[in-house]
């Protein structure tokens, strides 16, 4: 098994299910900047040209939700069976990670990778940091009273793993208790911690957190 994977990209999430599953994997890394994951090499693996893909059991997996599904039901755990009463919410929840996750990129774009800095539309950032809030809220809405997205950890808890690192770089932690809370007993996970120590730090971030530029003024 192969983990195609860039440091703190959405490759965690599938890095911290094979930790919590007890698999073995190798990592092969990428960068997103030197133009590899553009080769005809890599388009072979993941067509768009994005990070992740796994390559299993002879054939290479795009898509992180459906590599999360995939590990889940392939092993039969982490992820109710069809027709469990569950299966509906742990469907919903594994992809509204990953509507959280695009929002979580158009900032990341916004706030690091576009140049010059004069490129950037200073209303969609706005507009993304208030669409991030709208998520962020009803994810602390859910977890009130919650350990897990589900009633027991799942692999609906592991797609927020490409999230939690990015999710208060924009946005106030102390606005989303209970959403916070859920982040400190995710991250504290024994196999959270090993697949952060394997997934080699964070390839896009280099502050605690991003003002809105009209805010830093």
């Amino acid at each position: 098994m192969i983990l195609h994977h860039v440091p703190g990209s959405r490759s965690m999430r599938v890095l911290w299910l094979i930790e919590e599953l007890g698999l073995d994997c190798t990592l092969r890394s990428w960068s997103l900047t030197d133009g590899r994951l553009r080769s005809a090499e890599f388009r072979a693996i993941s067509p768009a040209g994005r990070i992740p893909a796994l390559e299993i059991d002879g054939r290479a997996i795009f898509e992180s939700g459906a590599i999360l599904q995939y590990l889940a039901e392939r092993e039969g755990r982490l992820a109710p069976k069809p027709g469990a009463p569950e299966r509906a919410d742990f469907l919903e929840w594994l992809h509204f990670a990953e509507t959280q996750a695009n929002i979580l990129q158009a900032l990341n774009i916004h706030h690091i990778f576009l140049r010059p800095e004069s490129a950037r539309s200073l209303p969609l950032m706005r507009l993304d940091t208030k669409r991030l809030a709208v998520t962020a809220r009803a994810l602390d809405a859910h977890l009130r009273g919650r350990e897990t997205l589900l009633a027991d950890f799942s692999a609906a808890d592991c797609m927020l793993g490409f999230n939690i690192e990015a999710l208060f770089r924009f946005l106030p932690a102390a606005d989303y208790p209970a959403l916070a809370a859920y982040c400190r007993r995710m991250t504290a996970r024994p196999a959270y911690c090993r697949a952060a120590a394997r997934a080699g730090g964070d390839a896009i971030y280099d502050r605690e957190f991003y003002e809105l530029p009209d805010a830093a003024g």
